[in-house]
């Protein structure tokens, strides 16, 4: 686990990135209604902005990935997901600290859909703190 490696992505891998974020969407029960066709586009928007996205590699085998916004201080991490067949393998705290090593990054900021305890007890334990609520009115 402790060779868990980061790949920078390129448009070859928008295909599994779209699959991934997908798996993200449907594991978060977000409401983003989006297929993976139009994933696989809004990422090659992401990826040909302010946004890098990384492929976490265990060999030849992808754990997860990340999306981090590089244009501002502090970064953000928008997107950060680990495969369901790897989570509670301590991958994502592996992965989560070779990023910010990588990113050089001492401070980061996320949101978490307010339902998704899973994803909030995963931040906490990494020692994320509240900063704010994000809300909206209507759908």
């Amino acid at each position: 686990m402790n060779d868990v490696e980061l790949i920078h992505c390129s448009d070859a891998d928008l295909d599994v990135l779209a699959t991934l974020n997908k798996q993200l969407i449907d594991d978060e029960k977000s409401d983003n209604k989006m297929n993976v066709s139009q994933l696989k586009e809004r990422m090659f928007g992401f990826i040909h902005s302010e946004y890098d996205a990384y492929l976490f590699m265990d060999g030849n085998e992808i754990i997860g990935y990340a999306l981090v916004k590089n244009t501002q201080s502090p970064l953000y991490l928008r997107q950060f997901f680990i495969c369901r067949e790897h989570r509670q393998k301590g991958y994502g705290k592996v992965a989560f600290n070779k990023l910010m090593q990588m990113l050089k990054a001492e401070t980061i900021d996320i949101e978490v859909l307010c339902w998704n305890s899973v994803g909030k007890a995963f931040w906490d334990s990494l020692g994320f703190n509240e900063r704010s609520v994000y809300m909206r009115f209507g759908s």
